[in-house]
């Protein structure tokens, strides 16, 4: 065990603590950012950052060190805090020791160099008017979850990412499309180039949006749109609250029968053994065939809900206690490639980008539409401009027609494009 981490625990102890926990995230990252078809800048940040987390006469108390510890003044500032908070029942990971070697490959700043000068190179040969940005990253990230149970748990992951930014602006016509990819081996941008390529074509003509309700097809770039609203429902904090519209709904049929979704965490390029609490992690199957299996949770809501604890209890942030999240959501694809799910469209829209937020709790939404294209006949025959939908979350994924198989990691969401019927579309 670090012995920083041992020294804050024992500390903690001596102090009056009856329980304590520490957790560290220590992560380095060396990005090389392009702007205007050129490489603009270079850097190297490493971090640390400490949260002791104590019970002291029973209430709470979070304090947060970035960079050098000083035991005495975190502990002090636990304790302090912990006099603001009232008694609460304590529940902490039991004794084990579990410890991940460094998973993922890295590259150079060089190697990054290159592979973004290749990339923005091979979009330009086709399109050389248009005005493109990147960045490409190596990050390596180790946590630490140490408590006075004996519990010892360590990982480390390093992650290759990439994002690239199109712009053409012809007159007053302003287009922009963006993509990217995480990965743990390679960082291979071929599929972004020619995604990105493909939707340069369909926007080389403008077109009229047709009004009213049609079926639309949602990219795996926009399908987070749903599924952010699903896994809010699926929170088991909201379940008991009873403020999600599923609280009432375990093993009854809440979507279509194409949708199946659940939880992979073993999933790269996003995996993670165990939870902020330390909970191993594990397939959790949340909607299977439309019905709904499971609701997650950290330690504290599963004890309430009198159900085991399904290892979502994660940190929004340093200094937040743990809260139900999910990890690597995955959809279950379709058979259909998006070339095939186009030509199911006989009269429709396509969405592939979308402005401001989604839909909350509710499920309601209506969204502007960033980047999309009309589809008549099965073929797509222009780009729509200055258009919305409307709908209901909850309504639409009754409503699916088709998922395809075309998945791709947005976050740490793994999603196919579908088609949908019965939104709003207006212009």
């Amino acid at each position: 065990m670090n012995h920083q981490l041992e020294e804050l625990l024992n500390l903690a102890q001596a102090q009056g603590a009856s329980h304590s926990e520490v957790y560290q995230v220590q992560s380095q990252s060396r990005p090389v950012f392009f702007e205007g078809n050129r490489l603009k800048q270079l850097e190297n940040s490493q971090s640390t950052g400490t949260a002791l987390r104590l019970w002291y006469q029973g209430c709470p108390g979070v304090a947060v060190a970035y960079g050098e510890i000083k035991p005495q003044i975190l502990v002090g500032k636990a304790i302090a805090i912990s006099q603001l908070n009232t008694p609460e029942n304590i529940d902490l990971t039991p004794a084990r020791t579990e410890i991940h070697p460094n998973s993922g490959q890295s590259l150079t700043v060089e190697e990054l160099i290159s592979i973004g000068q290749d990339a923005i190179a091979k979009i330009r040969d086709l399109y050389p008017e248009t005005i493109c940005s990147a960045e490409f990253d190596c990050e390596t990230e180790a946590t630490i979850l140490v408590n006075s149970q004996g519990l010892h748990c360590e990982y480390t992951d390093t992650t290759l990412s990439y994002y690239l930014g199109v712009e053409l602006v012809k007159d007053e016509d302003f287009l922009g499309i963006y993509d990217g990819e995480d990965s743990k081996n390679s960082l291979k941008c071929d599929r972004a180039i020619a995604d990105i390529e493909q939707r340069l074509a369909w926007a080389e003509t403008n077109t009229n949006t047709p009004a009213g309700k049609f079926p639309v097809l949602f990219t795996a770039n926009a399908a987070t749109l749903l599924w952010d609203t699903v896994v809010s429902a699926l929170n088991g904090k909201r379940v008991r609250e009873n403020s999600s519209p599923w609280s009432s709904y375990q093993d009854k049929m809440v979507a279509s029968p194409l949708l199946t979704i659940s939880q992979k965490p073993e999933r790269e390029p996003y995996s993670c053994p165990f939870d902020d609490e330390g909970t191993p992690t594990k397939t959790l199957n949340l909607i299977t065939a439309g019905q709904l299996n499971n609701f997650y949770c950290d330690r504290t809501i599963a004890k309430e809900l009198g159900i085991p604890p399904t290892g979502n209890g994660f940190r929004p942030d340093l200094g937040s206690y743990p809260t139900p999240s999910l990890t690597n959501l995955i959809v279950e694809p379709g058979d259909s490639s998006l070339t095939q799910l186009i030509a199911q469209l006989d009269n429709g829209i396509i969405v592939d980008q979308i402005l401001g937020g989604g839909a909350d709790i509710s499920g309601d939404f209506s969204v502007n539409v960033e980047l999309g294209y009309r589809v008549s006949g099965g073929e797509v025959v222009g780009r729509i401009k200055d258009t919305a939908i409307s709908g209901n979350v909850y309504n639409i994924i009754q409503q699916i027609v088709t998922l395809g198989n075309d998945v791709l990691w947005n976050g740490s969401c793994n999603t196919p494009s579908l088609i949908v019927e019965g939104l709003s579309v207006v212009s």
